[in-house]
């Protein structure tokens, strides 16, 4: 039995989709029918992106914000008349304020802004603008891309875990919020990515190193946007309708566990 995805009528929100993972999930999210809010911080990669999908014959518009600025964010929801479909996917590692790898004992409580403020914070934004729509409707979707540095710890990436473990737990709470109004809440959680804004990390690596990078792997490779795109077409479908509450692992067998 062939089963498509059909979202004809439905309109998604991606966050930080001008580029990488979020590009892919819009593109399978507009090929899907849905009408698609391409966001992005930079508004050139937004319009890129959205007529990028126009053109494969899609319904996209780009929706440029700053997902850290509350009153941003409700003003361009609101602009959007609503969404069916969040896809919280924007995400850094401390941005401009990168401070490396550094154990937690030797961090500056000054860097930690940065993780919090787009991983957690914007998470709470997008989706506080998003929900009474939903519950209006009577219909909802919410997926929220995290790391596996939240689920199963990162020594030396401490903040940026703990923002993407509280962005978890965003999702788990309001699951139980908002279930009652067929609105479902799940996090997955990725693995190593490669992506165009991590490419540069790949570039020049030996087939030695590329092995090591990848050793603790089942699956010896990294992941792709295609891979979660195809998760987060899954989850947004009828058919994960009674999936809620969950993070599910999206990370080639880095870590299994029942």
């Amino acid at each position: 039995m062939t089963v498509a995805l059909d979202l004809t009528g439905r309109r998604a929100l991606v966050t930080g989709a001008g580029q990488g993972v979020g590009a892919g999930i819009a593109t399978l999210l507009a090929a899907a029918g849905a009408t698609v809010a391409v966001n992005d911080l930079v508004a050139e990669r937004a319009e890129a992106q959205a007529a990028e999908l126009r053109a494969a014959g899609g319904d996209a518009n780009a929706a440029p914000f700053d997902v850290t600025d509350f009153d941003q964010v409700v003003d361009a929801v609101g602009g959007l008349g609503g969404v069916d479909i969040l896809v919280n996917n924007a995400g850094n590692a401390g941005g401009d304020s990168w401070p490396g790898m550094v154990n937690f004992a030797d961090s500056d409580p000054t860097d930690w802004d940065g993780f919090l403020r787009v991983n957690l914070y914007g998470v709470m934004n997008v989706t506080r603008a998003a929900l009474p729509a939903m519950i209006a409707a009577r219909w909802g979707r919410v997926v929220t891309i995290i790391s596996d540095s939240a689920r199963v710890g990162e020594p030396k990436m401490a903040a940026y875990a703990a923002a993407k473990a509280g962005a978890a737990g965003l999702m788990r709470a309001i699951s139980k919020e908002v279930g009652r109004h067929s609105i479902t809440a799940n996090s997955i959680s990725l693995g190593t990515m490669r992506t165009p804004l991590t490419e540069a990390s790949w570039e020049g690596l030996d087939e030695q190193q590329t092995a090591a990078r990848l050793g603790g792997y089942a699956v010896r490779r990294p992941g792709l946007p295609d891979d979660v795109a195809g998760l987060v077409g899954y989850l947004v479908s009828p058919g994960a309708s009674w999936i809620t509450g969950q993070t599910i692992p999206l990370n080639g067998g880095y870590s299994v566990a029942l």
